[in-house]
């Protein structure tokens, strides 16, 4: 299987081939800089890979919650290569790809997932991680730190930067064995996460590439601004 990835959605911004488990990836932590990066670094890894978009199999994307503006970057690309090449798309939550990779970092297998969602709400999700998946246990959400939940029992382990923002809350609200605040999603986890996904029936057109941004009424007031 042959599969490009990128992820926008945070400050961190990386692009991904994955062909059947070897990883060529580029990954810059670069705030306001994806629109400029993101095209060199699918062109990089493709020519690193030796392959043509036409040769893919797939093409996924962190889908968000994130950056809106980075969001759409990201679907907006997504959609350009796999209507150019007649590829069906993976879209990626980016709270389950940084879960996997701060589990296949750390060995944790529960990971509860934090990034700053600003206006005091954080992007909140936890997940059972293994080696190559990252199963969501209960829902994504946008809330306040106060009203993060997760399910009884096991050893959490944080990841995200949400953790370094509202440390004090999250703590109390979920004990934690460790944290690693500086993690982003990244697009060889993004790529990971869609292999699996084949399995369940997780690859879709390109016009079905939709961003998921959690706080509706911020994308409401994007949109009705935009007119």
């Amino acid at each position: 299987m042959k599969l490009l990835a990128l992820d926008t959605a945070t400050d961190a911004c990386s692009a991904a081939v994955w062909v059947d488990g070897v990883v060529h990836e580029r990954y810059e932590l670069a705030p306001r800089r994806h629109a400029a990066l993101i095209l060199p670094m699918i062109e990089a890894v493709l020519a690193e890979a030796g392959l043509r978009p036409a040769q893919l199999d797939a093409v996924a994307f962190g889908r968000g919650p994130g950056a809106f503006t980075g969001v759409r970057i990201a679907v907006g690309i997504a959609q350009g290569i796999a209507f150019a090449a007649g590829l069906p798309v993976v879209p990626v939550s980016t709270l389950a790809a940084l879960a996997l990779g701060v589990g296949r970092e750390t060995g944790y297998a529960r990971l509860a997932v934090a990034l700053d969602a600003r206006m005091s709400e954080v992007y909140w999700g936890t997940y059972a991680v293994t080696a190559d998946d990252a199963e969501l246990l209960g829902e994504e959400r946008v809330c306040a730190p106060a009203a993060v939940t997760a399910p009884a029992g096991g050893d959490w382990f944080g990841a995200g930067g949400g953790w370094r923002v509202h440390s004090t809350v999250l703590s109390r609200r979920l004990p934690v064995h460790g944290c690693l605040e500086e993690r982003y999603p990244r697009a060889a986890d993004v790529a990971r996460l869609a292999a699996v996904s084949r399995q369940r029936v997780g690859w879709v057109s390109p016009d079905l590439a939709l961003p998921v941004y959690l706080r509706n009424e911020v994308v409401a007031g994007r949109v009705a601004g935009s007119r």
